[in-house]
């Protein structure tokens, strides 16, 4: 069956699992592992953190807003990033809308019409290493989404987008390499902590 935008936004999502929406089709997200869930956590209070540090205009939200994007030509995708910064104002709109209001276990959206959040992350998992390297950074790119972070913790390393005349230039972060980041340019994050954030 076809699934239409605000049908999906209408979706009630029983259980644990939640959905992208892919083309009209509702995607099982993989579900976090414990490793995956410390990597979001660390680099959420990492974010939150620096936010308050520079006295930005911006929040960091976990797996609870989905972008809508426009896949091969099409309306009905919306991704729902392990990790988001956008504007604090943008938020508190988003959130007061009547469709979103009330709604703890739908995710709000940010609409292709809307400005994009500015800086994404996504956690690769086995399932997702395709969708996070190629599909998401196509579909994060013409949205103009400023910063796109892989974290791949089979490989160790984190792949940093960046927008550089409307396309994506990355570079690859190993070690005890520190994080180079547009949006938080005075970041001290390595790799390492990010994947053992307990040392």
């Amino acid at each position: 069956e076809y699934v239409k935008l605000q049908q999906y936004l209408n979706f009630d999502q029983e259980g644990d699992t939640r959905y992208e929406l892919v083309n009209g089709e509702l995607v099982p997200m993989a579900q976090p592992t414990g490793e995956h869930g410390a990597i979001c956590e660390f680099l959420y209070d990492q974010f939150r953190d620096e936010i308050a540090r520079l006295e930005q205009n911006g929040t960091a939200k976990l797996m609870m807003i989905a972008i809508q994007s426009p896949r091969g030509g099409r309306w009905e995708t919306a991704r729902i990033p392990d990790l988001m910064i956008l504007d604090q104002s943008q938020w508190e709109a988003m959130r007061d809308r009547p469709q979103d209001a009330g709604k703890a276990n739908r995710a709000a959206i940010i609409y292709l019409n809307e400005p994009p959040p500015l800086l994404v992350v996504e956690v690769v998992s086995p399932s997702t290493r395709n969708t996070d390297y190629r599909a998401k950074r196509v579909e994060y790119n013409v949205l103009n989404i400023p910063e796109y972070w892989v974290v791949d913790s089979q490989e160790q390393k984190v792949t940093v987008f960046q927008s550089i005349d409307q396309l994506y230039e990355g570079e690859e972060f190993v070690g005890g390499d520190n994080i180079i980041s547009s949006l938080f340019p005075n970041l001290n994050c390595s790799v390492q902590q990010i994947f053992n954030p307990s040392k």
